[in-house]
C-alpha cells in the first residue's frame, strides 16, 4: 500500500461535474459518474479515510432559484434536497463496484440515509467506509463549500480536495483569457488579495483561519486523486 501524505481527506465535487456534458449542465451524466466511481474505487485501495460533500447544481441552485424570485430559504432547502439526489446515485454506482458507503445527511430523512453525527461519520471511516456528506450545513444561504470545510475540520481531514473541470487555479479564466497563467501553489493570503476565486469567501476564510490546505484540481485526469493524497504535485495547493 502507497504511503499517504493525507491518511484521511476530504473531497468536494460539484453538482456541474455530476452534469458532465449534459446540455445545460443540468441532469445527472451517468457515463461521468462511471468513470467518476472508478477513480474512486481505486483511491479507496490506498487505505485512505475519505469522505465527500456533493454540490446540486446540475439539478437546483438556491442562489440562481431565488434570484428568480422565489423565496431564498426554500430555494436553499430545495439545493439541499438536491445534493442528497447526487448523493444517493454515487452511493449506488459505488456500492455495485463493490465499495462501502454511507450517506450522512445534515437534514433528516431516516429512509433514505443516516442523519449526521459527528462521531458516527468517524467511526465509519475508521472502518474503511466511504463517507458521503448530503444536505450541506442543513441550513439556507451556506453553500456546499462551506458544507465541505466544515466536514473536513469536523472530522480532522489533512486537505480539501476541491473537484474541478480545470487544471488548478489561473490568474483569469483560462477558458477566456488565453493569457491567464497557471498557479500551482499559492498562500492564503495571496489568494485573498489577488481576488482568486478558490471558493467561496465564508469557506475560505474558514480554511485560512483553520490552516487547512486546499487542493484545486482537475477531476476528469484519470488518477489525479490518488496522486493528490499521496503528496504528489496536481493542481494548485492553497495552504
Amino acid at each position: 500500500m502507497a504511503k499517504l501524505a493525507y491518511p484521511r481527506a476530504l473531497l468536494k465535487i460539484s453538482g456541474e461535474a455530476f452534469a458532465g456534458g449534459r446540455a445545460g449542465g443540468s441532469g445527472i451524466d451517468f457515463g461521468v459518474i462511471d468513470r467518476l466511481t472508478d477513480e474512486l474505487k481505486q483511491v479507496a485501495a490506498t487505505g485512505v479515510q475519505l469522505g465527500l460533500v456533493v454540490g446540486g447544481g446540475n439539478i437546483l441552485r438556491g442562489t440562481t432559484a431565488s434570484q428568480q424570485g422565489m423565496d431564498r430559504v426554500s430555494a436553499d432547502y430545495m439545493g439541499m434536497l438536491a445534493t442528497v439526489i447526487n448523493a444517493l446515485a454515487l452511493q449506488d454506482i459505488l456500492e455495485k463496484k463493490g465499495v462501502d458507503t454511507r450517506v450522512m445527511t445534515a437534514i433528516r430523512m431516516e429512509e433514505l440515509a443516516e442523519p449526521y453525527i459527528r462521531r458516527r461519520a468517524v467511526r465509519h471511516l475508521e472502518k474503511g467506509r466511504m463517507v458521503i456528506f448530503a444536505g450541506g450545513t442543513g441550513n439556507p444561504y451556506f453553500s456546499t463549500d462551506t458544507a465541505a470545510v466544515l466536514r473536513a475540520l469536523e472530522i480532522e481531514a489533512q486537505v480539501l480536495m476541491k473537484a474541478t473541470n480545470v487544471n488548478g487555479v489561473y490568474t483569469a479564466d483560462p477558458k477566456k483569457d488565453p493569457a491567464a497563467k497557471f498557479l500551482p501553489a499559492l498562500s492564503f493570503q495571496d489568494a485573498l488579495v489577488n481576488g482568486y476565486a478558490v471558493m467561496d469567501a465564508n469557506a475560505f476564510g474558514l480554511c485560512k483561519e483553520n490552516r487547512l490546505p486546499i487542493v484545486v484540481f482537475n477531476i476528469n485526469q484519470p488518477g489525479a486523486t490518488a496522486k493528490v493524497l499521496a503528496g504528489e504535485r496536481v493542481g494548485t495547493i492553497v495552504q
